[in-house]
């Protein structure tokens, strides 16, 4: 390559051109150069004047198959591209070609390899993918191995986007008199521990448990958030599935059989509602899956390295969270993360929970001020919670931050009074307890701010609140219910 004014010359190989921008890797390691600038020379010099905009995909067929190609097709028809597929011989590989719908042109290429998460990522790594589509997070080896390639780290919140919600539910045949179970049992009932119906207050008779292959990422999903511990493992007389068609098909023939499938994949039959000892009830509603207030849910992730992808590829990215892709993503059957307000009055039985569930050292004075905070504003359904046994945010909540900095962006919420209210679970006094939730709303709210690089946060009113143990939304005798109670909801007036 030669600057246009012949002063300076770069040469290597070329790894990519993304219609602006060149990426060489040269003696001096790999440069980015704007092609406005230079003059390339050699076989690998791109055409300038067609150019087409490539990328790939690899993992999680289910991702492939159905959620992105409907994007896909709602973009198209927004900015003008007639979206065509062609499939591969094998099966598991796809093109998607843009092409211009005045002029015919082909304007892209975006190339489906559909595996699982564990070959997406592999893909990447070996240069063989630019974006992963994953059912599960990325695990810490794969991190450090992203690491050691080059690729930059994708734990980064630029690097990891959540592209939609799913949910881990447990699923019966709809005539099972069993209408829930508590996230102890079930977790004792993978782990074959309970084995019979009975110990459910159902029929006496065996429970076939039905789970999704190791190798699958929402298989990999489930033993994330099953939470068995390092001493118990899932049953070995556990049936495995390839897919979810199959586990599908096989527990609907199958009177005592219990599956943990997919919200967006149970054809006929009925989701078992969580519960816990202390009598709290939650199933994968739509907004308990938004706001996590249910336990189980399970992001679909899309993880991406350091690099700059051509427009059209950055575009169709950004449209992925827009408001408009999030009504594709619903009508394609997962939880789209639009935010939606709660009034007050449309959460009644969490209100009385608060009560009928305070603990000593949650006084009448407490709830009282708890309430007349809050009933002047609306809940959104965006919500906060933590890793495990840490202060890091969970992944759906740092996609939660990107989310919510956008809208403030947008100006989504100029002239009105967003309020950061913390909650803890009921482990130890109430005093530290409303700290600590005073401390992890403000960090929350910081990190939104940070975020939102051009919002006109003038036009706004932030604040902080907290309020500790007074409104647990599970029981705190499990970890469930500790990490669902440990929280940070944003309310809006």
């Amino acid at each position: 390559m030669t600057s246009r004014d012949g002063a300076v010359e770069i040469s290597g190989n070329l790894l990519g051109f993304d219609g602006e921008f060149y990426r060489v890797d040269t003696i001096y390691g790999e440069l980015t150069v704007d092609g406005s600038g230079v003059l390339c020379e050699g076989p690998g010099c791109p055409d300038l004047t067609n150019f087409v905009a490539e990328v790939r995909f690899s993992g999680a067929p289910a991702v492939g198959r159905l959620l992105l190609p409907a994007l896909m097709a709602a973009f198209g028809q927004k900015e003008g591209y007639d979206v065509t597929r062609v499939d591969g011989a094998d099966g598991h590989r796809a093109i998607y070609r843009f092409e211009d719908r005045q002029t015919g042109a082909l304007r892209g290429r975006f190339h489906f390899h559909l595996t699982n998460s564990d070959e997406g990522f592999a893909d990447l790594l070996a240069n063989e993918a630019d974006i992963v589509m994953s059912l599960r997070e990325l695990r810490p080896d794969e991190a450090r191995l992203a690491e050691d390639a080059g690729i930059g780290d994708l734990t980064d919140r630029r690097r990891s986007r959540v592209l939609a919600l799913d949910a881990l539910v447990p699923l019966v045949t709809p005539d099972n008199p069993v209408r829930s179970i508590t996230t102890t049992q079930l977790a004792s009932v993978l782990a074959g521990e309970i084995d019979n119906w009975q110990d459910l207050g159902g029929p006496d008779a065996p429970i076939a448990v039905h789970l999704l292959a190791a190798e699958t990422g929402l298989g990999q999903a489930t033993e994330d958030r099953m939470l068995l511990g390092e001493t118990r493992a899932f049953a070995a007389e556990a049936r495995r599935h390839p897919s979810l068609t199959t586990l599908v098909h096989s527990v609907s023939r199958d009177p005592f059989a219990l599956g943990i499938g997919s919200r967006t994949d149970k054809a006929t039959l009925r989701e078992l509602a969580l519960t816990g000892e202390c009598g709290f009830e939650t199933t994968a509603t739509r907004r308990a899956v938004k706001t996590e207030d249910y336990p189980l849910t399970a992001p679909v992730f899309l993880y991406s390295p350091a690099r700059r992808f051509p427009r059209l590829v950055r575009e169709f990215l950004a449209y992925t969270r827009s408001p408009a892709a999030q009504l594709v993503i619903r009508r394609a059957g997962y939880v789209d993360q639009l935010p939606e307000e709660i009034a007050i009055d449309a959460q009644g039985d969490r209100f009385a929970n608060a009560v009928l569930r305070a603990g000593e050292d949650v006084s009448l004075e407490d709830l009282q001020q708890m309430v007349r905070v809050l009933t002047p504003l609306k809940r959104l359904t965006t919500t906060f919670r933590f890793e495990p046994g840490s202060a890091r945010l969970d992944a759906q909540s740092r996609s939660n931050v990107t989310q919510l900095a956008q809208a403030l962006e947008r100006g989504l919420y100029d002239t009105r009074r967003l309020v950061f209210v913390g909650f803890s679970d009921g482990d130890g006094p109430a005093g530290p307890n409303r700290q600590i939730a005073r401390k992890r709303a403000a960090a929350v709210r910081e990190a939104v701010v940070a975020a939102a690089e051009t919002a006109n946060l003038s036009r706004l009113r932030i604040e902080t609140q907290a309020f500790g143990e007074a409104m647990p939304m599970a029981c705190d005798d499990s970890e469930w219910g500790r990490r669902a109670n440990r929280r940070v909801e944003v309310w809006v007036r």
